[in-house]
């Protein structure tokens, strides 16, 4: 049977649990996941993604077998047409692919975007819709986690630091949360429930291409 979705993954081990793209108890039905050899989280998570060698993402995107590929981190938005072009299935590189949509709705300004990495995220990511924008500090859970390459995570810990990071960060002028980073999305509840704010994400836009692949616990009506 042919998997709903393929994942291009990371070269990680940290847990990703039910509400992660990188999970299967994420979807409704069989995914993929096609581990790129290498590609560890410190040569993803680049300032200049121009640099990244994304010779093994070409490799491993033509075994995909997925009805949608999707990769495992925001960061590699930069290569959404490069790589979208080297396969005839729906790609989504990163939810950031959503802001000209998401921009026709709102300013630019009133979207937060949540990421791994504030400092490394740019333009060259965003292309012309550059938002507000607020990274996980280097003493966070989640960010030891996935940076150190843990293989434990205390998901109830995470999620408190997390939504306590977001409200302190989020304005009176913002009207949307964009959550850049795949490991986010487990904490999305708890975000909306905090702020009162429509949440994106990479799930979002993988159930708008294929409605009915992600399992209803983890979307926000």
């Amino acid at each position: 049977m042919t998997p709903a979705v393929t994942v291009l993954q990371l070269d990680t081990d940290f847990p990703r649990i039910a509400g992660d793209v990188g999970c299967p108890d994420t979807y409704c039905g069989d995914i993929e996941i096609l581990r790129i050899s290498g590609a560890s989280v410190g040569q993803i998570v680049n300032a200049d993604p121009a640099a990244i060698d994304i010779a093994p993402f070409e490799d491993t995107l033509a075994q995909a077998g997925g009805d949608v590929i999707v990769t495992s981190c925001g960061f590699l938005s930069y290569w959404q047409t490069h790589l979208a072009q080297r396969t005839d299935k729906p790609f989504i590189s990163s939810v950031l692919t959503a802001l000209p949509d998401l921009c026709t709705r709102y300013a630019p300004q009133d979207i937060l975007t949540v990421t791994f990495d504030a400092e490394s995220l740019n333009t060259a990511h965003f292309g012309t819709h550059q938002t507000d924008v607020i990274g996980l500090p280097s003493d966070l859970h989640l960010r030891s986690v996935i940076a150190e390459n843990l293989t434990v995570l205390d998901a109830k810990r995470a999620g408190r630091e997390i939504v306590d990071l977001v409200a302190t960060y989020c304005k009176i002028h913002h009207k949307h949360i964009l959550l850049e980073c795949t490991n986010l999305p487990p904490y999305k509840f708890a975000l909306a429930a905090q702020t009162g704010l429509p949440i994106t994400d990479i799930l979002t836009l993988i159930e708008d291409v294929r409605p009915h692949t992600i399992h209803p616990e983890y979307l926000i009506p």
